[in-house]
């Protein structure tokens, strides 16, 4: 399971939720509401260290974006930003 998914479990309670949902499947539109995805942002960022701003959160819909992005976000930070 991935990290993203493992905090989606601790934020719904169940895995069902983050078992059931595609990669690609529209986060909001799949039953987590606002709050709680403003809850995965700000664990998105404690728990992996990345930041997330505002207009970055206009892109990230699904798992499969904020896998993305944390990857790119990784990568980036450990090569010094380049």
């Amino acid at each position: 399971m991935s990290t993203v998914r493992e905090l989606l479990v601790e934020l719904t309670g169940t895995a069902e939720y983050a078992d059931r949902i595609g990669d690609d499947a529209d986060l909001a539109a799949s039953g987590i509401d606002s709050g709680d995805l403003v809850r995965l942002v700000l664990l998105v960022e404690q728990r992996l260290g990345v930041e997330i701003t505002a207009e970055d959160m206009e892109g990230l819909r699904t798992i499969g974006d904020y896998e993305r992005f944390v990857a790119e976000r990784t990568v980036a930070g450990a090569s010094g930003g380049a």
